[in-house]
Parts: structure tokens; sequence; C-alpha cells
């Protein structure tokens, strides 16, 4: 049974959080009753004007200084790559339908409806004050429900400003603005209250709060932590192996869970693809270098500290007492085990990586499983290869929903133009990461639908088919009476 973390225990919120949160929910229940009487054509025009309002060039850029400058966190150059997102989400809401009918199966004889999930309590990370609240804002209005964000404290400016131009978006297409509203009052315990009075929650953020949103007596949809870890073989593009990781793991400063955290190299390609990493702007730590790193990172219980979370390399390097040089995108060490003992091999959001050099296919499905133990189960994992039996072999084995063959993880997992992975923000982990889906969160899981059912052609498999060789006709002779029953009884 999930259980609520000691940190958020606290569940009281003041008279003017609940003045707050009572009027968000009235407002948002009679835009339901608005929005559900539109049409296909005019949902999708409402999520193209939304989607539009956040994600053009000249406003992106503003959302992006103004939460790297509010929040403290991140990279402006790569974090505007997230508009594309946008424009990803949008993709795919558009070619499904939401209103209606929206799926036939007539060899079933089943028809299925969409419904909307009703008023959605979105919970915002700290690294995606803008594109969150605009992803599930287009899954929302797709799917005709109303949302309420609830953004994190740190970057809760930004958060607002992105809801307010889409509430101006919708107004200007004669739609109820408050179909999206953000909290401005809010903390932990204002959060924990709109979860539990909304019809469902969609929590990306740390895992105590997705623990929080699943304890919430709501239904929700979470994510589970990350440690993102690839696979190389002798078989591998050196060039593009080294290219995607420096691409994945530069991305916003390495701050989302999907970065890469640790590889895992053939040995003999190990040197060749190390040369190429710095090559691709990687810096190679010493010795005293990775102790002083780890001192930086961790405390002497294991926690992450959090100063040196989402940090440009030069400023990780300087958190701990040594000068890279100006042109290095990330730091490379070399991991010094495997285990709950040896942090290296858990997850670090920032801008540093660790490296393992394996011998055989199994001893590097050997090190997976061992880095997946200390964190991450549930998220991704990928390999550079060109060979289908170790592609297959790490499909079978590794215990992530998503895996990325020869892709840049962060850049990829979530979706992209170049892939068939649904577009979200949100990337469910299964029950290795504590989550209810293995996939990532889209449409479909925005909506209630409706099966109709009409009677089809029996059926009916016989019993010899059914129980193939098991089947003993024997044990099927005789007649069911009650007499028969009492007598066994």
């Amino acid at each position: 049974m999930s259980t609520i973390p000691p940190e958020l225990k606290k569940t009281e919120i003041n008279a003017e959080q609940r003045d707050e949160l009572d009027t968000a929910f009235a407002k948002a229940r009679a835009a339901l009753a608005i929005i559900e009487t539109y049409d296909q054509a005019r949902i999708d025009r409402l999520c193209q004007a939304v989607a539009w309002a956040v994600s053009n060039k000249k406003t992106f850029t503003r959302l992006v200084a103004e939460g790297i400058a509010e929040s403290r966190l991140g990279d402006p150059d790569s974090r505007m790559g997230k508009r594309m997102k946008i424009r990803g989400i949008l993709r795919d809401a558009l070619r499904q339908k939401s209103v209606g009918i929206i799926e036939e199966i007539p060899e079933k004889g089943l028809v299925k409806y969409g419904k909307p999930a009703g008023v959605v309590a979105c919970i915002v990370p700290t690294t995606n004050p803008d594109l969150t609240p605009a992803g599930n804002a287009i899954y929302a209005i797709k799917a005709r429900d109303a949302v309420i964000f609830s953004p994190h404290p740190r970057a809760k400016k930004t958060s607002f400003e992105t809801v307010r131009l889409m509430r101006e978006a919708l107004e200007k297409e004669g739609a109820p603005p408050d179909l999206l509203q953000c909290l401005t009052r809010v903390n932990i315990p204002m959060s924990q209250a709109l979860m539990a009075q909304a019809d469902l929650v969609i929590a990306t953020g740390g895992q105590p709060m997705v623990r929080a949103a699943y304890s919430s007596g709501t239904p929700a949809y979470g994510v589970g932590a990350g440690n993102s870890t690839m696979v190389i073989d002798e078989t591998a593009n050196i060039a593009e192996a080294a290219l995607n990781t420096r691409l994945s793991k530069t991305s916003d400063f390495g701050s989302g869970c999907s970065a890469d955290g640790n590889l895992i190299i053939q040995e003999g390609i190990f040197e060749a693809l190390l040369a190429q990493l710095v090559k691709e702007g990687g810096y190679v730590a010493n010795d005293a270098e990775k102790a002083a790193l780890r001192k930086a990172m961790w405390d002497d219980e294991g926690h992450r500290l959090a100063d040196t979370v989402a940090v440009a390399p030069q400023k990780l390097a300087e958190a701990a007492g040594f000068s890279i040089p100006a042109d290095r995108k990330f730091i490379i060490v070399h991991g010094d085990g495997i285990g709950k003992e040896f942090p290296y091999s858990g997850e670090k959001l920032t801008t540093l990586l660790a490296v393992y050099k394996y011998g055989t296919f199994d001893e590097a499905l050997s090190m997976m499983r061992g880095i997946y133990n200390v964190g991450g189960k549930g998220h991704s994992c990928g390999i550079y290869s060109f060979s289908q039996d170790h592609i297959h072999q790490l499909a079978m084995a590794a215990p992530v929903s998503r895996m990325m063959v020869r892709q840049p993880q962060s850049k990829a997992n979530a979706g992209a133009f170049n892939n068939g992975m649904p577009m979200t923000s949100s990337l469910g982990c299964g029950t290795w990461g504590g989550n209810v889906i293995s996939e990532n969160v889209s449409l479909k899981h925005y909506m209630n639908t409706t099966w109709v059912s009409v009677p089809i052609p029996e059926d009916k498999p016989s019993d010899q088919e059914l129980f193939g060789d098991f089947y003993d006709p024997a044990l099927e002779e005789g007649t069911f009476t009650a007499e028969v029953m009492a007598s066994a009884c």
C-alpha cells in the first residue's frame, strides 16, 4: 500500500488557499460544461491556438529566459529546443479523434466513444515550467478536460505566465479561459489538496510528490526516477554514439531524468569512444577530481545536493574545487563500481557522465541490471549497436518502459519527429517505477472511453482447441446434479 512520505505529511491549507482552490474548481466545472458541447473541429482549433500562443519562437524565448532566471536551473540554448516538443504533442493530438466515435472495430462489434476525464490536476516540475503546462493543456483540451496547474514554487511565475498566455488564446477564440488555471498560493499542502479534489492527476516531478499523487485518493499518472544507461557494443558507429551522448547529456544541463547517466562500453572500442567523447566536448576527470566531485554532488548519507543539479560543467567543477576549459560541455568519470555505495552508478541530473567497460555482452547485461538495481528501474535505457541479437537481448533483459536504439535518449524517448514514440512531457515507468502505466502519457490517458458492443457471430473455440494436449473428453462426461455436488462435499 502506498503511503505519503514524511516530508509531505502536512496537509492543512489556510483560508486563503482554500478559497482559491474552491474558486478554481467552481470555474473549472463551469468551463467543463461548455467545452463538452464543442465538436471535433472546434476542439482542434483550440488546441492549435493554445499551442501557438506558447510555442512561437518570440514567446518561448521569453518564457525560457524567465524560467531560467527564476529557477536558476538549466541551459537556454538547449531548453529552446523543447518548443519542438509542443509541436509534436500538437501533431499527435490533431491526428486522433476525441469527440463522439473515436474508434470502430467491426469484426468485434465494438464502437468506442471518447468522454472527458474532468478536472485534471497537473503538478509542474521546476525544470519545465513552460513545456509541461503547454503539453498538458493541449492533450487536456483535446480530451475536453479542464486543468488546474500547481506550479513548482521555484518557477511559479513562469508557469503562471505560460498559463496566462494560453488562457488569453482561449478567450480570443470565444472559449472559456477557465479551462486552464494556475494556482498562485502554491506549496506542498496546496498541491495535495488540489490532487485530492481533482478527477485525475498528472504528476511530473520529484518522487515524493509523485508518491503523494498516488496516495491522494484520485486516479493518477506519475513518473518514475530516471538513470538512463546506454550500452555501446563493438558494432556501434563511434562518432554517432559520441555525438548523441553529448546531445542527450548536455540538454538543459542534464536536468532531465532521461539524460544519459551511464555508458556501458565494450572494451575493444572503449578508448576510441572515450577519445571521441572528448572531441564532442567531454572532460575526463582524474581520480582526485572524481573524488572532489563526489563530495560536491552527494552528502555523507548519499543524498544528492541540490546546488550542483542542472549546472554547466564549469560550475560543477568549480563547486568541486577545480576548473576545466570553457569549451568543455560535460564531465566524464570512470565508474568505480556499481551499487548503492557507488553514487556514480545512480542518477546524476547534471552535466556528468559515468563510463564502464565490459567484455562479453552477458557482462554488459549484468552491469545494466546492477545499475537499475541502484535506481531508474522502469524508465529508459538504450543501445548503440547494429547487432539485432544484442538489441533483442537488451530489450528482453532491461527492466525499463522504453529503449532507444541509436538515438539521443533525452531527445528521443518522449517522442521525436524521427521515431514513433508518443510525444509527451511525462513518462510512465510501470510497476518497476511505482507507476500505473509503462508508456508515454498521451491523449488516451486524459480521456474516459465508452465501449459499445453489438452481437457478433459466436467466437467459441472447441475444448480441444482451447486445452490442447491437456483436454480429456472422459472428464467432461456425465451429468451435473445437486446430488453429485452434495456427495462431493
